[in-house]
């Protein structure tokens, strides 16, 4: 077809593509913070080292494949009314070649994946794993350091982020309260799923400090986006004084204002450690050392007053998903409400959540 008309398919073809490539050029962003081609651990670089070869094979076969398709419709092609095509239906030799090429292709590419699965499966054992049981909230992580408790025998809770040792085995036993979510960290491991009334396991490990962020890669309803979460990697010994900080108790507040809010309003749904009155409810995230802490909601926001007194004046506003008001039962079970307080409160209970490190 010439003509106007085809040139202006061709350039909007052209176009089109160069546009696409634009896009896919833009996702490949040098410093992403959930990058899965720079794996910090070993399970990550496990996965990495299998995902590369088959990438490549997969290109050849595409390229190999493509390629043919093309040559054969350019080469073949039926050039008059009378001409007929040469056939190859019925080919043996070509129909023994297509079989068994991919068959033994695809054999050789099984090997190195079993053996990553059972690897990847296995659970880690001696005395320094660390043990870890998360339970998947909409839309929040909380996570209970089993091997860990305070002075009155009580485990460790905290929620979003995930504090672990570098260069120590730290195995995730997941479960979901709601509906079905999935935990996934690119740096450190390939995503799992977190499903209701199933038991999932999953084993990290980072052998470098830093923080490493993931989402919940499962759809979860409103706020599925916003479900975030933070591994944080400290060297050994920073772990072991920030894991004595979490087993002491919180500071009672000294302002009544708070005390009043918290016995009234706070404890139904969370727990301060230590505090009078409390009466352990976690319906919501832990917040006995909610100060010491870089994010919150879900790790939605970053730790500062400001963002906390946006939280506190109208959760609703700041992150989709959770109930419009007060109603007196609890929409999706665990989403906070606004619950209309005063500047007053807002100030005291900021400046007492974020003491509590």
């Amino acid at each position: 077809m010439r003509g106007p008309n085809a040139r202006r398919k061709r350039r909007a073809v052209l176009w089109a593509g160069l546009t696409t490539l634009a896009f896919a050029a833009a996702a490949c962003a040098a410093n992403a913070p959930q990058d899965t081609l720079k794996p910090v651990g070993p399970v990550a670089r496990q996965e990495d080292n299998l995902f590369r070869p088959v990438f490549w094979i997969a290109t050849g076969v595409f390229v190999l494949v493509e390629g043919g398709i093309l040559y054969i419709a350019a080469r073949f092609r039926r050039r008059t009314d009378a001409d007929q095509p040469k056939q190859i239906h019925g080919n043996k030799r070509l129909e023994i070649i297509w079989t068994i090429l991919p068959a033994a292709l695809l054999a050789g590419i099984a090997i190195p994946v079993v053996i990553t699965i059972f690897d990847v499966a296995a659970k880690p054992v001696g005395a320094n794993v660390v043990h870890v049981n998360i339970t998947a909230h909409q839309w929040w992580w909380q996570y209970e350091y089993t091997d860990f408790k305070t002075p009155q025998g009580v485990t460790l809770k905290t929620a979003n982020e995930l504090v672990i040792p570098t260069g120590r085995w730290v195995y995730l036993t997941m479960t979901s309260a709601d509906v079905i979510h999935s935990y996934w960290v690119p740096k450190l491991a390939g995503k799992q799923d977190v499903i209701p009334g199933r038991i999932t396991h999953l084993k990290i490990r980072s052998d470098v400090p830093g923080v490493f962020r993931g989402q919940c890669a499962e759809f979860c309803a409103l706020s599925h986006a916003n479900m975030r979460l933070r591994v944080i990697a400290q060297a050994p010994d920073q772990f072991d004084t920030w894991m004595q900080g979490q087993l002491r108790p919180a500071a009672p507040p000294t302002n009544p204002l708070v005390m009043q809010r918290l016995t009234s309003t706070c404890f139904a749904c969370h727990n301060i450690g230590g505090i009078p009155g409390n009466g352990g409810a976690l319906v919501g995230p832990d917040l006995t050392h909610f100060g010491s802490r870089t994010s919150f909601a879900g790790s939605m926001f970053d730790m500062s007053p400001e963002n906390v007194a946006k939280w506190l004046k109208d959760p609703p506003a700041v992150k989709p998903g959770v109930p419009i008001d007060l109603t007196g039962k609890i929409k999706y079970g665990t989403m906070m409400p606004n619950y209309h307080l005063s500047q007053d409160e807002i100030d005291a209970l900021v400046a007492y959540l974020i003491s509590l490190t």
